[in-house]
């Protein structure tokens, strides 16, 4: 099917939402109970300082949290502080102290004043009506950015995600002193989070949308590490310390196929690892090829990142010809890790 679909199901009894582009799964998000949604924001108390890196660990409702570049703060101060991934396996919840408020068209910064428009709005008379919309919308001390999202979005509607964005700020602020740690806003689901972040040109909400449309069948695809590629094959897999991908040139024999599959690789990769919700550290193994190939691939990584939506640190190349890149943990892994569960 031809378009921009977003469907919204469950699987194994969690909220899950699936993004179709021309019938092909592009994004695929699936609560996980077992950690925090990013976006959480607790009252944490401070704990103790690690001053060799650079942080605070904090107690926050369940657990422990890791606050990297803390300055000024003191163990039992209380601190806002907002979850900002997936804490890596044994390892404490990573959070910041830069608050934001995020919806669909807004936003809200408490701490850093100033009204912005997104870089991607190019057209100078839209990014003049939205900030007349943002000066008639804001107060107070907040700061406020209008997402890309908000090109060509009615007035009201701008002003309403900005009001309801602008509340949520200052209930949290209001809470943020005491004693214990509590939490005072959850991140948003998937559901929320597809509304939120993803654009498209149908919505399916009913219950077994995922298995009529065979969204079912692609999630289970994802269990198989190997990702067809045209031409060739790269295997994705996750291990304690990292992903580790490895790209072949399959059948193909000609003196091409290193380049064509690498190449193909490049542009596949992000989403091979978007789809089953890879994070941290990864090396690819590309198919063996000339140095003078290889800032082609770089290249052709850095277009496909570019468009990815992750955070996502292309490192460079190894002296034993691997590429590393550091992408953040922004979702739960949908798969185990190799020898040994999650």
């Amino acid at each position: 099917m031809k378009g921009r679909r977003i469907l919204l199901d469950h699987v194994d009894g969690q909220e899950a939402a699936a993004l179709m582009v021309d019938g092909r799964l592009e994004d695929l998000l699936i609560d996980d109970p077992a950690t925090p949604r990013p976006g959480t924001i607790y009252r944490g108390i401070c704990d103790r300082p690690l001053k060799g890196q650079g942080g605070m660990m904090v107690r926050v409702p369940g657990g422990t949290a890791w606050l990297r570049g803390a300055k000024g703060l003191r163990p039992g101060q209380a601190v806002l502080c907002q979850v900002t991934g997936v804490a890596e396996d044994g390892k404490a919840v990573p959070v910041t102290d830069r608050i934001l408020h995020k919806s669909r068209h807004a936003i809200v910064t408490p701490g850093a004043p100033g009204h912005n428009v997104s870089r991607r709005i190019a057209d100078e008379e839209e990014r003049t009506r939205l900030r007349a919309i943002a000066e008639d919308a804001m107060e107070g001390d907040f700061g406020l950015i209008l997402r890309s999202g908000a090109e060509g979005a009615p007035d009201a509607e701008i002003a309403e995600d900005i009001a309801a964005m602008l509340a949520l700020a200052e209930a949290v602020a209001q809470d943020a002193g005491g004693t214990e740690p509590e939490t005072l806003t959850e991140g948003d689901g998937p559901h929320t989070l597809a509304w939120r972040e993803w654009r498209a040109d149908d919505v399916a909400t009913d219950a077994g949308c995922f298995a009529s449309q065979g969204v079912l069948d692609l999630i289970a695809d994802l269990h198989d590490p190997v990702v067809q590629l045209d031409p060739g094959t790269m295997v994705v897999e996750r291990t304690r310390a990292l992903v580790a991908v490895d790209v072949n040139t399959g059948t193909d024999t000609s003196p091409a196929a290193a380049l064509k599959v690498n190449l193909a690789a490049a542009r596949g990769l992000p989403r091979a690892l978007r789809l089953r919700g890879f994070g941290g550290q990864v090396v690819v193994d590309f198919a063996p090829m000339s140095k003078a190939q290889r800032s082609q691939v770089e290249q052709s990584l850095r277009a496909s990142f570019r468009n990815d939506g992750i955070e996502t640190s292309l490192v460079g190349w190894t002296a034993m010809g691997l590429f590393e890149l550091q992408r953040k943990r922004e979702r739960a892994a949908i798969l185990p890790l190799i020898g040994g569960v999650r």
